[in-house]
């Protein structure tokens, strides 16, 4: 039943946020250098890397680590970064992972494949053989402003309940968190 609650609501999504993508991406490529999208390499289910799209919000010389370990990060963003990463607009092509399976509307945020940390904090507990999400339990609670550790913990809590309701439960509060732009990092 996810799996097809991912694929209409991805094709539904797409449909409805068509104009908004092309408008953001004559944006990027009219206020910075470089491609409009941005792919990184990204753990997926069982540590599978699978390469994830977004608009770029950084300028392409920009190292491919965490925001939180660049020393700062309001140095690398691109003229619309800020804008984009506030209003969770950058993310909108995850919509084709979302698609392809590499990815569910709900669940961990997948890893940069460099996050050897998280990762490993995520295997031990079990949450690696969850499909990553575009939003989940820990992003609702705290989203960049958590410790790893805490964002690992959410994601244990997430696996132990996972449902269907508790899945519209988490898009409903992130659609509340992103119109309120709250802990978003920029």
């Amino acid at each position: 039943m996810k799996r097809c609650f991912d694929v209409v609501g991805a094709l539904f999504a797409t449909i409805l946020l068509l104009v908004p993508c092309i408008v953001v991406y004559f944006l990027v490529i009219s206020t910075s250098s470089g491609p409009a999208i941005y792919w990184s390499d990204r753990v997926g289910r069982n540590n599978r890397i699978f390469r994830m799209p977004k608009f770029r919000t950084m300028q392409v010389n920009t190292p491919a680590v965490a925001t939180h370990l660049l020393t700062d990060a309001k140095l690398h963003l691109t003229p619309i970064g800020g804008f984009l990463r506030k209003s969770s607009l950058d993310e909108l092509p995850q919509l084709w992972c979302i698609l392809k399976g590499d990815m569910s509307f709900v669940g961990p945020r997948p890893a940069l494949y460099n996050q050897d940390d998280l990762i490993e904090m995520r295997t031990l507990k079990g949450v690696s053989e969850l499909t990553p999400g575009l939003t989940g339990w820990a992003q609702i609670n705290g989203r960049d402003e958590l410790p790893l550790d805490v964002k690992v913990q959410f994601d244990v809590e997430y696996l132990r309940r996972r449902s269907f309701f508790f899945d519209l439960y988490i898009i409903w509060e992130t659609a509340r968190k992103v119109l309120s732009r709250s802990g978003v990092s920029h």
